[in-house]
């Protein structure tokens, strides 16, 4: 009797051992599974981080660029304004910054 009631739980520890290897391969799977999904998640958070910070510094860049056009157009205006005010002077200092020029070439 003894001999059965061993093969007997040898029989429920090898049923229970195999109970736990599915149980155990199930939740390898699920966390697998759930890592991918979360690896999937990452993924597309970079990439809207990504556009994000790209779209951002395209309108920081354009809005540079806009302040520099302005300044640009602002400080021509300004010259051609000088120029109108005082034509033969602003011809004479055009003349002596060539000669300078000039000079600083020759060397």
């Amino acid at each position: 009797m003894e001999a059965k009631s061993t093969q007997e739980d040898y029989r429920h520890v090898k049923e229970d051992l195999q109970l736990l290897r599915d149980d155990l391969a199930k939740l390898t799977k699920a966390v697998a599974d759930g890592q991918k999904g979360n690896i999937s998640n990452l993924r597309e958070e970079i990439r809207k981080e990504s556009r994000d910070a790209l779209k951002h510094a395209r309108e920081r860049g354009d809005e540079a660029l806009t302040k520099a056009r302005d300044a640009g157009s602002k400080a021509i205006h300004d010259v051609e304004h000088k120029i109108e005010e005082r034509p033969f002077l602003s011809v004479v200092i055009v003349f002596l910054v060539g000669l300078l020029v000039g000079k600083l070439l020759d060397r």
